[in-house]
């Protein structure tokens, strides 16, 4: 084999690999399959917090665009969607100014979502228990179902959703927050645990006893559940 035909057979290789671990699914959706494209490293959340500590305000707003979604959920299944914009404002503005306070033993999201939940009690404890309003929910709250089902069962689920947040806004605040991190944003017990200031051993216990305060009210005036006995 020649050096050129060496070299170009490097080259092919460098290319599949890089097609494979970055824009592969890219390519294929847009046709371009027979192209590859320079894509840039996404910066990880430690490099963006160093750089955000040195007063790059750009790298603050990339985790504010990482993470926004994530504390909007938290803080609308916890104070009702009227007051998740100001609750997520309020919690971002708070991670800035505590930056210098961060000290990496868990993750950024755990500890974002940390100040997320005390900023959302403070909201609590300004006001008394306030239902969800379920049809804001539904708008607010990204939907994660298949689009392929059908009209019928489309709004079946709908209207499962609906009588889940009433629930949810029903429940105690701690619990409430346990079932949302776990159950409906998937956090790991040890994340949970950061989040809630809370030892291990105390979030599975109270997690047990959240969802069956949370089965408990499901099956006061509902019909459809299929819940456990």
């Amino acid at each position: 084999m020649t050096a050129s035909s060496q070299a170009a057979t490097v080259s092919c290789a460098s290319a599949r690999v890089h097609w494979g671990s970055s824009i592969h699914a890219l390519s294929v959706s847009l046709g371009l399959a027979s192209a590859v494209v320079s894509v840039p490293v996404m910066d990880s959340d430690d490099a963006l917090i160093a750089r955000s500590r040195r007063g790059d305000l750009r790298a603050f707003e990339t985790l504010v665009e990482r993470h926004r979604d994530v504390v909007f959920r938290v803080a609308a299944r916890v104070v009702g969607p009227e007051d998740a914009h100001d609750v997520s404002q309020d919690a971002f503005l708070r991670a800035f100014h505590r930056l210098s306070s961060f000290r990496g033993d868990a993750s950024f999201r755990a500890w974002l979502l940390q100040i997320t939940h005390h900023a959302a009690l403070s909201t609590l404890q300004r006001r008394r228990r306030h239902p969800i309003d379920p049809e804001t929910v539904v708008e607010e709250i990204p939907e994660t179902m298949p689009v392929e089902r059908q009209p019928a069962e489309l709004l079946q689920a709908r209207e499962r959703r609906q009588r889940l947040a009433l629930k949810l806004g029903g429940m105690h605040p701690t619990y409430r927050s346990l079932v949302v991190l776990r159950d409906l944003e998937g956090l790991s017990y040890e994340e949970i645990a950061e989040v809630l200031e809370m030892p291990l051993g105390s979030v599975k216990g109270r997690l047990h006893r959240a969802r069956e305060e949370l089965i408990q009210l499901l099956r006061a005036n509902t019909y459809d559940w299929e819940l456990p006995e």
